[in-house]
């Protein structure tokens, strides 16, 4: 690093704090004292060591600059404006303020901002998906540089990035950590022991480089190294608190907190007053990534027989199989591919298969990373399961991201594992994501169709799938789209709807078989698509029926398919008189039938609600 090269990264970092300071103060909220802790890293990396085209956004040679510790945004929209794509006014005058794109935290809607950020330890973890896009998939030569703080350390998903990235040798991989020793509380587990931190590093497999985060020539060297290790690296910069402003370096209480107008004033007079210097780093070396996406390619479903016995979770795995003719279709599973069925994809795609392991949060993190790089992520285990990563899936609801992910093992269906591995819960937590697509096919065509569907469709989508093998409803030919129901029974002399998905929609069928031998004609639906929902097919059942109507459902109550249903038929002006059948009691183990005859929602309990609303 020349004297020159060292006066501008300095003159820089002085310029992104006395920004930082401005905007906050101006917006009255922010995180200044997290932004001026990090300015220095940020300076060195924007004007040295970021190989970026800010002018095209999306080039694929560009490098990745994601700020896990998204609170530190006014760092982040400082360097905005230093390198020419923010304006002062936008910084100054919008910073937090409705209707701007420079919103509290970062998100997509601005065009360098690759997924929103905020829940720590999201940007550290879905790195990297973005830098194993880079290395197996993309081939390109780009660097993933994830900003994260200290106390961000403390999240149990940045350990399993770091892991996952030794586990797949990410040499494209940095993390750089802002070690300013205070969280938002007060000071963080470790403080500013860099050899503790670089000891755990170290133990997950990754380079550890420990170095003063304010010594301008020691972060260049740093970055080089990191570049060089040929391994993923952490730079543990110890840094300062509100550096750059005596008066709260290193002070408790002022995390999240904009500095008064008037200490404001003061901090910037001291910092040199502010600037308008304009800094461009290094450019990417042209390149063009070695997967070229074919969404048109021919897939050829796979075929099964009326009446045979399919579960919907091994259709999933054929039906991935399948999708492998695209070449931007990838497949993610956490250590159960033989039960999701995700392994059908490895067999044929191996290239395209990533294994998480037990590490669901990275997972789905990773995922929305391989998305941020424009592939197409299947993501899959028990439904269960991904209640750990919710956080991260709502956090793609915001990026607005496509993820698909696919959950086995659902309801009480899944007999005697008992209900430590029931999802009871899950259509409820996806219905309620922003942007959600909620599916729940109930035989192998439609799985098939929908898997297919949901390569497709925009933000997040979840499939979920049952452990059980049950008859197959549909010919191959049959179409299922999104939004829509189909209506298996039928008869103008039907009197009161049933509604069911996955197994109970199998229990509705023989359930108007039980009817029908009483002289009772049902009317059965698939509600194969809970969300969006098919609100006309449930209309002109539920009407013509006399408003009667029985929903059965493997889940709790709450949130689920009954609530859908309902809330369907309410917005549209239809009040039925309604036998809402679904979990609601704390299951055990058994079989499926005692399971179901125990939850109240089987066959037979829904024939009997029916009855009941048929002699009413």
């Amino acid at each position: 690093m020349t004297e020159d090269e060292l006066r501008e990264a300095a003159a820089l970092a002085r310029q992104l704090r006395v920004d930082s300071i401005r905007a906050s103060t101006s917006a009255g909220s922010g995180h200044p004292t997290s932004s001026l802790s990090a300015a220095d890293l940020l300076a060195v990396l924007v004007s040295r060591h970021l190989r970026y085209d800010w002018d095209q956004p999306k080039l694929p040679a560009n490098d990745h600059l994601i700020f896990s510790k998204g609170h530190a945004s006014p760092l982040l929209y400082s360097v905005y404006r230093a390198v020419g794509v923010v304006s002062e006014d936008e910084l100054i005058s919008t910073y937090r303020r409705f209707g701007s794109r420079l919103e509290g935290h970062p998100t997509p809607i601005l065009p360098w901002v690759d997924l929103a950020t905020g829940s720590l330890g999201l940007g550290v973890a879905a790195a990297v998906g973005v830098a194993l896009a880079g290395k197996d998939l993309d081939r390109l030569g780009y660097r993933v540089w994830s900003l994260c703080g200290d106390s961000e350390l403390a999240e149990g998903s940045v350990w399993e990035a770091l892991d996952k990235a030794s586990f797949y040798e990410l040499a494209n991989y940095t993390v750089i950590v802002d070690v300013n020793r205070l969280g938002q509380r007060g000071p963080t587990e470790l403080g500013w022991d860099l050899d503790a931190y670089a000891r755990r590093v170290e133990a997950f497999g990754c380079v550890a480089i420990t170095l003063d985060g304010h010594d301008l020539a020691a972060i260049d060297r740093a970055m080089g190294e990191a570049r060089a290790a040929g391994r993923p690296c952490v730079l543990l910069a110890r840094t300062i608190k509100g550096k750059g402003v005596p008066e709260i370096e290193d002070k408790e209480g002022w995390h999240g907190t904009a500095l008064p107008a008037d200490m404001a004033e003061r901090a910037v007079a001291a910092l040199g007053g502010r600037s308008d210097l304009l800094v461009r780093g290094p450019l990417p070396e042209p390149g063009e990534p070695a997967v070229t996406p074919d969404p048109l390619a021919a897939v050829e479903r796979p075929r099964y027989e009326l009446g045979s016995r399919v579960a919907t979770r091994k259709a999933y795995g054929d039906a991935l199989a399948a999708l492998a003719a695209r070449p931007e279709v990838v497949v993610l599973d956490a250590e159960v591919g033989n039960s999701t069925h995700s392994e059908e994809f490895l067999k044929v795609a191996p290239e395209r298969y990533f294994e998480a392991f037990i590490a669901e949060n990275l997972m789905v993190a990773a995922a929305a990373g391989l998305s941020v790089r424009g592939y197409v992520p299947f993501a899959a285990t028990f439904a269960a399961f991904l209640a750990r990563a919710y956080d991260f899936v709502r956090m793609i609801g915001v990026s607005e991201l496509p993820l698909r992910l696919a959950g086995s093992h659902a309801g009480v269906e899944i007999g005697a594992d008992g209900p430590s591995q029931m999802a009871l819960e899950d259509l409820a937590s996806f219905r309620a994501i922003h942007g959600s697509t909620v599916l729940y096919p109930s035989d192998g065509p439609s799985t098939v169709a929908l898997v297919e569907a949901m390569a497709d469709l925009g933000g997040v989508s979840f499939i979920r799938t049952t452990r059980g093998a049950y008859p197959v409803l549909y010919g191959p030919e049959e179409e299922f789209p999104v939004g829509g129901a189909k209506v298996l029974r039928r008869s103008d002399a039907d009197v009161v709807t049933l509604v069911g998905a996955g197994i109970t929609l199998h229990e509705c069928l023989a359930a108007a078989d039980e009817l029908a031998a009483g002289g009772l004609a049902a009317r059965v639906v698939d509600c194969y698509s809970v969300k969006p929902i098919g609100t006309a097919t449930l209309v002109e059942a539920v009407q013509a029926t006399g408003g009667r109507l029985v929903v059965s459902e493997d889940h709790y109550p709450a949130g689920g398919l009954g609530e859908a249903v309902l809330s369907a038929l309410v917005g549209a002006g239809v009040v039925p008189t309604l036998a809402h059948l679904a979990v609601r009691g704390l299951p055990t183990s058994g079989t499926s039938t005692e399971l179901l005859q125990a939850a109240g929602i089987s066959r037979h309990d829904i024939a009997d609600a029916a009855r009941r609303l048929a002699n009413r």
